[in-house]
C-alpha cells in the first residue's frame, strides 16, 4: 500500500518505537506517580524525561508545562473551556478544525460564550485587520490553526499571536499540522497555548497529544480525579502536570512519543520538511497539465507559506469517488471534508470535498509516480 494520508496519522511508524513496544510495556508497566516500588518509581521517571523531551523539543519554559492529552481535540478542548467564562468571546480563522470550531459552538449553544471568525487573506496586513475587527470588550482569546489542515495554508499565526497580546488577549495555537515539519520556539511568548496530537507529524502512537501552557494561566479543569498527589484533598490540584492528568496515562504511547522526536531531531526537521514539499511540488506540477484536474494548493506560489499538504479533485467527481478509486490501486488518501467545514466553505468545495495528498518522510518519488499514473488513467 501507499500510504499518503499522513496529515490524519503518520505511518508507518519509525523503527525505534516500532523495536521498543515490547521493551516498554515489560519494563514500564506499572502506574506512575502510584507507588513506591520500583517499576513505578521507573515508570514514573520515563514519564518524566518524555515529558522533559517534549519541553526540549519545543523549547518550553519547564518540563512540568507539558500536558499529556489523550489527543489534540482533548486538548483543545482544555484550553477553550478552561478559559471560557460566562459571555466571553473568542476568535477563530476561517481554516479552523472541528475540534476548535465544535467545542465553541457547545458553549454558545448553552449560552456560555460566543465566538467570530476571522477571514485569513493572502495579504498579511489584511488578515490582521480582519482579526482585530472582530475584538470587543468581550473578547478573550485569538484561537488559530498552524496550518489548514485541508489545504495546508500557513496563516500568520506568530504576527496573530502579537495581535492578541497587543489587545491583551490569550492566543491558542492549533499545531497539529506542523508539528514535527516546521520548528515552533515557544521562547516567543506570544504564544499562550499550544495543542498538538502526537500521532501525525510527530511520528507518535495514537492516543497522545500534548497540551503545553506558555504562561502561568491557571486554567480550569474539565477533568478532575485521581492524580496520585494532594489525594488526602477533595480538591484538585493546582500544580501542573498534576492539575491536568487525573487517572492513568497512555505510558506506553508517552514514552513512545519520546522516541519518536529522538527520531525527529536525528533526521532533522528542516530534512523532513524539504522531503515532503519536493515531492509535493513535483506532484502539482504534472497534475497542473492534467485539464479534468482542479488544484486547490498553489505550493509554487512564493507569496503564501504551505505545509506539506496539497487538495484537488476530479472535475466533475466527488472527491470520495477518487478516493474509493485510488483505494483500489492500493493507494490510501483523505477524501471529503476532512472534519473542517470552515475550511470547505472558504473555498467552495463544501459540496464536493477534496482528495487530499499529505506523504511523510518514508514517502519515495516513485510513490508519487504512480499515484499521477493512477489520476491520469481516472481523469481519461
Amino acid at each position: 500500500m501507499i500510504y499518503l494520508d499522513n496529515s490524519a496519522t503518520s505511518y508507518p511508524k519509525p523503527q525505534c518505537i516500532m523495536e521498543n513496544i515490547e521493551e516498554i510495556i515489560k519494563k514500564y508497566g506499572a502506574n506512575s506517580g502510584r507507588g513506591s516500588y520500583k517499576m513505578a518509581i521507573d515508570t514514573s521517571e520515563q514519564i518524566y524525561l518524555s515529558r522533559k523531551n517534549v519541553a526540549d523539543f519545543f523549547h518550553a519554559s519547564a518540563p512540568e508545562k507539558v500536558i499529556f492529552t489523550y489527543n489534540c481535540t482533548t486538548a483543545l478542548n482544555m484550553a477553550i473551556k478552561g478559559i471560557a467564562k460566562k459571555n466571553s468571546h473568542f476568535i477563530i480563522s476561517n481554516f479552523e478544525h472541528n475540534a476548535v470550531v465544535r467545542p465553541l459552538e457547545a458553549l454558545k449553544q448553552k449560552g456560555i460564550c460566543n465566538y467570530s471568525i476571522a477571514k485569513v487573506s493572502n495579504d498579511l496586513y489584511k488578515t490582521l485587520r480582519n482579526f482585530e475587527n472582530c475584538i470587543n470588550e468581550n473578547t478573550v482569546a485569538i484561537i488559530c490553526t498552524g496550518a489548514s489542515n485541508v489545504f495546508g495554508i500557513i496563516p500568520p499565526y506568530k504576527a496573530l499571536a502579537a495581535l492578541a497580546h497587543k489587545h491583551n488577549l490569550l492566543f491558542i495555537l492549533d499545531y497539529s499540522q506542523l508539528a514535527g515539519v516546521i520548528p515552533l520556539d515557544l521562547r516567543n511568548k506570544n504564544i499562550d497555548i499550544i495543542c498538538c496530537s502526537g500521532h501525525k507529524g510527530l511520528y507518535g502512537l495514537s492516543g497522545v497529544g500534548l497540551l503545553i501552557i506558555n504562561n502561568d494561566l491557571l486554567l480550569d479543569t474539565i477533568i478532575e480525579g485521581g492524580t496520585g498527589s494532594n489525594s488526602e484533598s477533595l480538591l484538585q490540584p493546582d500544580d501542573l502536570p498534576d492539575r491536568f492528568e487525573s487517572g492513568t496515562q497512555n505510558i506506553v504511547g508517552i514514552i513512545a512519543l519520546s522516541k519518536a522526536i529522538d527520531f525527529i531531531k536525528k533526521t532533522k526537521i528542516e530534512n523532513i520538511y524539504n522531503h515532503e514539499m519536493k515531492l509535493l511540488k513535483y506532484l502539482q506540477y504534472h497534475l497542473e497539465n492534467n485539464k479534468k484536474i482542479k488544484l486547490y494548493t498553489d505550493l509554487l506560489d512564493n507569496k503564501r507559506k504551505y505545509a506539506p499538504i496539497l487538495s484537488f479533485n476530479v472535475k466533475n467527481v466527488h472527491s470520495e469517488e477518487v478516493a474509493e478509486y485510488l483505494s483500489e490501486n492500493e493507494i490510501a488518501v483523505r477524501a471529503g471534508l476532512h472534519c473542517a467545514p470552515l475550511a470547505h466553505k472558504t473555498i467552495n468545495t463544501i459540496s464536493t470535498g477534496t482528495v487530499r495528498i499529505s506523504p511523510s518522510i518514508n514517502t519515495e518519488k516513485n510513490h508519487i509516480d504512480f499515484l499521477i499514473n493512477s489520476l491520469r488513467k481516472f481523469a481519461k
